[in-house]
């Protein structure tokens, strides 16, 4: 497994710095929220484009993915959604990024309205995606917080260029063992986003081993499928203001996802 971590860390880092951290700490790649207020986002032109891809590319880290804020099945007309979505393939196609990251965003709605309106969009974006050469991630997340919700959805779509993203949190916060939200994920399995928190009451981010997730749990089960995906580590701190920095835990974190990979092996 490839180790990556999210700039939702480092919120507004400069691209310089973010390659320095992977480079220092021995992360793999980056997942970069793509967000008006962050480095990137969808209204960069095609030379900072360039300049982005050309940073990572000779720093030697990867651009694991684009996490976007797209709402697939939010009420509403489908073209601004699907507009919004085109934008950010077109963005991961010009980084020479593999995955963009969108959420569910259901909201209050029906449950079978929300997967029929999730299921529309994402089939119809999905040879877009496929010509830009990106994989669409619906992440367990909101409206749809368990594998069984986003695999509802997916199974709809029926197409190979739209995928999931585990969030290990979500599942975990919607009840589901890790064994079964990897049963219902791993044929649509994209990557998988790691984190940890003190309860279900306290979702401040904590150093990795520090909460109550079932990291181990989760690492021995993707070990024992063979799976070698990216592990991406989500550190909330654009929402959790008084949470540690993320800077000086990536060492120690990297360290704790070593540990539980080897034990696994």
């Amino acid at each position: 497994m490839k180790l990556a971590f999210s700039t939702l860390g480092v919120p507004g880092l400069p691209l310089t710095d973010v390659q320095w951290l992977a480079v220092e700490h021995g992360y793999h790649g980056v997942e970069l929220r793509t967000h008006p207020e962050e480095p990137v986002h969808t209204g960069l032109g095609a030379a900072e484009r360039t300049e982005v891809a050309a940073g990572f590319k000779a720093a030697g880290v990867e651009i694991l993915g684009l996490a976007g804020y797209v709402r697939v099945a939010a009420p509403g007309d489908d073209e601004p959604v699907l507009a919004e979505l085109r934008a950010l393939l077109d963005l991961a196609r010009d980084l020479g990024a593999p995955f963009v990251r969108v959420f569910p965003g259901g909201g209050e709605q029906d449950a079978r309205e929300a997967d029929a309106t999730a299921a529309r969009r994402l089939g119809a974006a999905a040879e877009y995606a496929a010509d830009a050469g990106v994989r669409i991630l619906l992440e367990t997340h909101d409206s749809h917080r368990t594998g069984a919700d986003a695999t509802r959805v997916l199974g709809l779509v029926g197409h190979r260029q739209v995928g999931a993203l585990w969030d290990v949190m979500h599942t975990w916060l919607g009840g589901e063992e890790p064994s079964a939200s990897y049963a219902a994920l791993s044929p649509f399995l994209g990557y998988v986003q790691v984190k940890d928190i003190a309860s279900a009451e306290d979702t401040t981010p904590l150093p990795l081993g520090a909460g109550v997730l079932p990291l181990t749990e989760c690492v021995d089960l993707l070990s024992r499928e063979g799976w070698d995906g990216w592990l991406c580590w989500e550190y909330e701190k654009r929402w959790y203001e008084g949470a540690t920095p993320l800077p000086g835990l990536l060492r120690s974190g990297r360290e704790h996802l070593g540990r539980l990979m080897n034990d696994a092996a």
